[in-house]
């Protein structure tokens, strides 16, 4: 029975992994632009993303494994959970998270700068002419990445030399559970202090895009219905395109043998109606991409699905948004908890010993635990749906130093080196999700799962205590739990010692932690009243070329209740052919009254 509960645990997260490798991959695909698509980027970004994925769904697969050993009704443990076979899974679990943290580390702090400078090192030009090698690229991307080399070796040195909290005066840290979080030897006090560091610099990262993520991707979907359809732009654009070239050519034969060229009334008119052409002729190229022409079958596919499912997305986005709220009041809720009763406070990075108010989504899925696996899978989604609100935040906001925009994130125009700083910065950010879960969404849960204890001071002799007669004697399993049959029957997850030693073997990276997710609630709270009461309106007085462009794809992203649009991006065909100087909206009415 043990193995088979296992065995399925772990085969459900092979099997999602191999299904979020997939949506990576046309994620990927289907955001970088085609004219600078490089082989050696798309392979590092999927391979970086799947990493990403496995490490953000294990912590689900961590809580499930070592609450199979417990019996919750009962507070013991499993007749099968012997300490031999607990200490297995407890390991195993460690090599995993090791394993995933490092190759984490090494992708972020090497490979995927190296794959930076190494797609910077390219010169179409020296190619051509045969002045360019491969070795030569290799070695002017080595030169670059020698800095990174030398930032990783000096954060294992400093976290190998640098002293690591001993003891405080707290006397509930004299517990077993809390001397156990204590490192003892140099090389796992290095591996503490970088993962802390990760973390304190990814909780940076995942404060302004994650929040802003959160807030952005339900209302977004509820706004996704376009006002206009691909096919029905496309071609309102073609005939307004071909009556704008009419215009000009009436005015060049009109004015053809005048010494002096055009008048000044004709010369505004024409070049009134070359701003325009280029416009238009922008909007068309929009529209063929919207709609897939001259595209791969898959990004075709890919264009039909998101049509066919877009009508659900008002429902999902209102079940996001109801989740997104409850996540906010959860961790307002724990944080202020942690901030009142925190055992240490700032000395051991505000480590709550046990929950003091009600929080919903610990409480959700602690009493989604009597009906197997469906904690699990609630857990599931609320990881994936963290992570999903990152990737709408960067694509968002952008790639951003302070106020200045590096590079934008949008799909088919997303540049290599946009795609790679992208995945840096996803793989902060599932450093701080992990942290964020851990201690303030779920803490509980995070910890302990659904697991129990049997507080009765009575126990069977030699066997373990049995609470089935006594249910009011059957207490949940908490960090300071002072009777001894707790440290017998809890068995913490991994991954929330990992952060806990963190926290108390550097208090300072816990306090930056902790209050860093205050900043999140703020942010996330401006970003929700912004987006929920101001919608985006099309400026067409804009000169800017790049705004100017994103403001036209604004019209196949505007929110609108005519869901006719839905069915014709589906068919690929317009309702009926707009007339030959036909609008589809009140901004191109204006716009055709100011010109004629």
């Amino acid at each position: 029975m043990a193995l088979i509960q296992t065995s399925l645990i772990w085969v459900a997260y092979a099997v999602a992994i191999v299904i979020l490798l997939a949506i990576a991959s046309i994620f990927v695909y289907l955001y970088q632009t085609p004219r600078d698509r490089a082989a050696s980027v798309t392979a590092i970004c999927i391979f970086t993303t799947s990493a990403l994925l496995a490490t953000v769904l294990l912590m689900p697969v961590d809580v499930a494994l070592v609450s199979s050993t417990n019996i919750s009704s009962q507070g013991r443990k499993k007749d099968w959970a012997t300490p031999d076979k607990v200490d297995e899974i407890v390991f195993t679990l460690k090599v995993l998270y090791y394993t995933l943290y490092s190759l984490d580390a090494f992708l972020c702090l090497l490979v995927v700068p190296f794959t930076y400078f190494f797609y910077e090192e390219y010169d179409e030009g020296a190619e051509a002419e045969g002045t360019q090698t491969f070795g030569g690229r290799i070695w002017g991307a080595l030169k670059y990445t020698i800095a990174f080399v030398v930032l990783v070796v000096i954060l294992f040195l400093v976290g190998f030399f640098v002293p690591a909290a001993r003891s405080t005066k707290q006397k509930h840290l004299d517990l077993d559970y809390f001397k156990n979080l204590l490192a003892e030897n140099h090389g796992e006090r290095a591996l503490t202090f970088a993962l802390g560091l990760l973390i304190t610099i990814g909780t940076l990262v995942y404060v302004l895009y994650t929040a802003s993520g959160l807030a952005l991707l339900p209302v977004a979907m509820i706004k996704s219905a376009p006002s206009v359809s691909a096919p029905t732009l496309s071609e309102n654009t073609a005939a307004q395109l071909e009556s704008n070239r009419e215009r000009q050519r009436q005015l060049e034969r009109r004015n053809e043998g005048r010494q002096d060229g055009l008048d000044s009334r004709d010369r505004r008119e024409l070049e009134a109606l070359l701003r325009e052409e280029r416009t238009l002729a922008r909007r068309e190229r929009l529209a063929a991409e919207s709609s897939g022409q001259d595209r791969s079958w898959l990004v075709k596919t890919w264009i039909k699905i998101e049509a066919v499912f877009r009508p659900l997305k008002l429902v999902g986005g209102v079940l996001l948004m109801l989740l997104a709220l409850i996540i906010f009041a959860s961790m307002l809720i724990t944080g202020i908890d942690k901030a009142k009763n925190s055992i240490c406070k700032a000395g051991c990075g505000y480590v709550l010993g046990h929950i003091n108010i009600f929080q919903p989504i610990n409480w959700i899925l602690v009493k989604s635990s009597t009906v197997f696996p469906i904690d699990y899978i609630i857990f599931f989604f609320l990881f994936l749906f963290l992570f999903c609100a990152s990737v709408v935040g960067i694509a968002t906001v952008g790639i951003r130093f302070l106020w200045v925009t590096i590079f934008r994130i949008r799909k088919g125009h997303t540049s290599p080196q946009a795609l790679l700083l992208s995945t840096v910065l996803l793989t902060l950010i599932v450093l701080a999700i992990n942290y964020s879960v851990a201690m303030l969404v779920a803490p509980q849960y995070s910890t302990w799962g659904p697991q129990t204890y049997c507080d009765r001071p009575a126990q069977i002799p030699g066997g373990q205590p049995d609470c089935s007669d006594n249910k009011s004697a059957v207490k949940s399993c908490t960090e300071l739990a002072e009777n001894p049959v707790a440290k017998d029957v809890c068995t913490p997850s991994v991954v929330s010692t990992f952060i806990n030693r963190v926290t108390v073997n550097f208090p300072f990276f816990g306090v930056v932690d902790f209050w860093a997710q205050f900043a999140f609630l703020a942010i996330y709270l401006i970003f929700f009243l912004t987006t929920l009461f101001r919608t985006p309106r099309l400026d067409t007085n804009q000169l800017e070329a790049d705004l100017e462009e994103e403001e036209e794809e604004g019209l196949l992203a505007s929110t609108g209740r005519r869901f006719n649009a839905t069915w014709q991006d589906i068919t690929g065909r317009s309702k009926a052919r707009a007339a030959h100087y036909g609008a589809t909206d009140g901004d191109d009415a204006s716009a055709r009254d100011t010109q004629w």
